[in-house]
């Protein structure tokens, strides 16, 4: 008589489950692990790469609308790159304008502030021994002139910082022309270099992607300009100057989610400090609070719909640790990136392979046969 083995048991069962799925997660958090080095190792390329798709997900629509009411394709996609760099000079050039015609007074207002704080620390409760512009002026020309070699060098680096720039920029332009005038057929190459079985997968996990993604992108584009009119418009009632500005940094910051909507709230409170005193700087905090509170509490969950199902805790760490691994650009494109992921997994895993699809690419947006 044989006494039944306990390995092929219940508790036998659970541990093999167990470490099946372990397993599983290894090979995922290693496949995370070595995307995440190489795009860290090419991010001169990888950055750029990614720049040009978010902007072909803005402009590829945009241009197939065009063709949809009968504007020829070359026309379509010549005013749809027009009015994009149309858009950014407009911007660059209010920044700039404004920017330069306050700078005086402003250079004015902020050493006057800086000597106010001064004179409060030097006083009671604080009695903080005062600090002498003058001596922080020669300190900071004498530790230039110490260290000329070391700024040198620096300068060298901005140098070599421009040329990265201006490649970056080549691959955003040449990625966002390509997607607008064959993105359906380089997506159908790169689908051919999967195994066949997975290919219908593939596609029916980049259509979810890409309706994520260019959904994702035209709300963001309304959220912050709500973001920059809203704030905008309240320090120009409160008479703050550069509100144009403040618009455009409200409307930068509003595409990284959390971090940018701080940031920029916190330049438009601080140019209020610095023109119109305590008051006022309270009120304009009081209004990018309201217009942040708008923006998490009805805009978001109105436009965004179930097309961008991400939880917002899962908005928060992708945020924090898209901006520990990347800096600013990892910030910007950890949402994006998670929404867009998370829809490709929920497609590939509930596709139909009887199911007829539609690729990424709109075919208004390709060129004809």
């Amino acid at each position: 008589m044989t006494t039944p083995s306990t390995t092929d048991g219940p508790t036998s069962s659970g541990l093999r489950a167990g470490a099946v799925f372990a397993g599983r997660l290894l090979v995922i958090a290693a496949a995370i692990g070595l995307a995440g080095y190489v795009a860290f190792t090419l991010a001169n390329v990888v950055v750029p790469l990614l720049i040009g798709l978010v902007v072909a997900a803005l402009l590829v629509p945009f241009s197939a609308l065009l063709q949809r009411h009968g504007v020829p394709k070359w026309l379509a996609i010549t005013a749809a790159l027009l009015t994009l760099v149309a858009g950014i000079a407009f911007l660059v050039f209010l920044v700039v304008w404004r920017v330069n015609e306050q700078l005086p007074d402003l250079e004015r207002r902020s050493v006057a502030l800086i000597g106010t704080v001064q004179d409060l620390l030097r006083h009671p409760p604080f009695g903080l021994p005062s600090v002498d512009l003058d001596t922080i002026s020669t300190d900071a020309r004498t530790f230039i002139e110490q260290h000329s070699a070391e700024l040198q060098q620096g300068v060298a680096v901005a140098g070599a910082t421009l040329v990265h720039l201006g490649e970056g920029l080549f691959i955003v332009t040449f990625v966002t022309i390509f997607a607008l005038t064959g993105g359906r057929h380089m997506w159908d190459w790169i689908v051919s270099l999967f195994p066949r079985r997975a290919q219908h997968r593939l596609h029916v996990a980049s259509e979810a992607g890409w309706t994520t993604l260019t959904h994702f992108i035209r709300v963001q584009v309304v959220i912050a300009a709500t973001d920059a009119i809203g704030i905008a418009l309240g320090a120009f009632l409160l008479g703050v100057p550069l509100a144009g500005p403040i618009g455009v940094v409200v409307f930068v910051g509003a595409f990284i989610p959390v971090v940018g909507a701080f940031a920029a709230g916190a330049v438009a409170v601080l140019l209020a400090l610095l023109f119109k005193g305590w008051v006022v700087a309270l009120v304009m905090l009081g209004i990018v609070v309201l217009v942040q509170q708008l923006e998490g509490q009805v805009l978001h969950p109105f436009l965004t719909g179930s097309v961008v199902a991400v939880h917002p805790l899962a908005v928060l760490v992708a945020v924090i640790a898209g901006t520990t691994v990347g800096g600013i650009a990892g910030g910007f494109f950890a949402v994006p990136l998670a929404a867009t992921a998370n829809s490709m997994i929920r497609a590939a895993r509930e596709g139909d392979p009887d199911v007829e699809i539609a690729l990424p690419i709109p075919r208004a947006a390709e060129p004809s046969s």
